[in-house]
């Protein structure tokens, strides 16, 4: 028998005007100011209630006949559509950046907007006044037409400007565009990708493109110029390979290196359980494939590695910058390091402006590093030596 205590209605009524007075007296005043944080803006009385306050507990000890009867009509119960307006409309307006890129030949910046869904270019030294909200992007590319939806992964090809675009969550397309490219167009050209591709890079040399996918993690490499459903012409899988949720990809074919960075969430499709590695950084040689071991990597608590996302290696000095997504912070290794060392430079600080940044380009030509940001909805630019707690040159 199940027992339960009886309390006097007197007292839970009590009860329950205590909690409402408390929610009217804590809603503070009727004008609130944005606080970056949720709000109590309103409160509703309860209704009086007269008999059994646990409405549910009593309906439990019931007959349960009447209930499904109940629950058979209902769901013969005849239906329509409702064509309603709505009241008013929550909508976030201000864009999150998860990638950019850089034309260094007609000097543009390239945003891409994970939560408006586009892409927004803008003039390399473009340059946010004090007091403005915002910098007018000066082309925005965009809309259903164009499938770009929840895209983490931009690569700017050097010579001709196309724009590739790679989606995480929805349509499974890597989209290719014309440099000029605006509004609500067309790709010139799709691939039909692994659900939760992420990170891009591209061998020019060689004419290969490179993917990574989240989870099961693996690393799909196809023809640059591949489209439709065509196949990867070879995959980087397996326990051996210690990719756990891979994200960033840069690639040195001078060298013949793969660079791929984890955030540590190891788990198999077709064994049960999983386990979380500590965010790395693992390498391997440019053709790798099947279940390859890396030659190197880099982690542990020396290298501030966390939630690593998008990666770029600067050949011509050989560096690897790191986006390091939950520490705030641009981590700037040897691209020849392995096991846990700590960084050769580090940009973080509260000056540096940099909150959640998932995605950077080194520009050699003009000796900068351009950052996106997630957290602020902003991209930062510094010069590409800088260290420490630095103030951006432009933002």
């Amino acid at each position: 028998m199940l027992r339960t205590k009886q309390f006097p209605r007197v007292s839970i009524a009590a009860a329950v005007l205590a909690a409402v007075t408390a929610c009217v007296i804590f809603a503070g005043p009727s004008q609130l100011k944005p606080s970056g944080y949720p709000q109590l803006v309103a409160t509703q009385p309860l209704p009086e209630m007269s008999g059994e306050i646990c409405l549910e507990m009593a309906s439990l000890q019931e007959p349960k006949a009447p209930l499904r009867t109940a629950s058979a009509n209902a769901n013969r119960a005849p239906t329509s559509d409702a064509d309603r307006s709505p009241l008013r409309i929550i909508h976030d307006t201000y864009p999150t950046y998860s990638a950019i890129g850089v034309d260094t030949n007609s000097n543009e910046i390239f945003l891409q907007d994970e939560n408006l869904f586009g892409i927004k270019v803008f003039n390399r030294t473009d340059n946010t006044p004090p007091g403005a909200a915002f910098t007018e992007p000066k082309r925005i590319l965009g809309g259903l037409l164009t499938k770009l939806e929840f895209n983490c992964g931009l690569y700017i090809d050097p010579k001709s400007g196309d724009i590739y675009s790679v989606n995480n969550d929805t349509v499974d397309r890597l989209t290719v565009f014309p440099r000029e490219a605006k509004g609500n167009v067309k790709a010139m050209r799709e691939l039909h990708t692994p659900h939760r591709a992420y990170g891009i890079a591209v061998d020019e040399e060689a004419q290969e493109l490179y993917l990574t996918i989240e989870h099961p993690p693996e690393v799909d490499v196809y023809r640059k110029t591949a489209s439709g459903e065509d196949k990867p012409i070879r995959t980087l899988k397996g326990d051996n390979t210690g990719l756990a949720d891979a994200h960033g990809i840069a690639i040195d074919p001078k060298n013949g290196w793969m660079f791929v960075s984890n955030h540590g969430s190891a788990s198999s499709p077709t064994k049960k359980g999983g386990r979380f590695d500590p965010p790395s950084i693992t390498v391997y040689p440019l053709k790798a494939t099947g279940d390859t071991a890396p030659i190197r990597t880099i982690a542990g608590p020396k290298t501030q590695l966390n939630w690593p996302a998008h990666t770029f290696l600067d050949r011509e000095h050989g560096e690897l910058y790191v986006a390091n997504d939950a520490g705030d912070s641009i981590l700037v290794f040897r691209e020849t390091d392995n096991g846990n060392v700590a960084p050769t430079r580090m940009l973080k600080g509260p000056q540096t402006s940099l909150k959640n940044p998932t995605s950077l380009f080194v520009d050699t030509k003009n000796d900068e590093l351009l950052v996106s940001n997630m957290g602020n909805h902003s991209a930062t630019v510094y010069r590409r030596t800088a260290t420490g707690d630095v103030v951006p040159l432009r933002t």
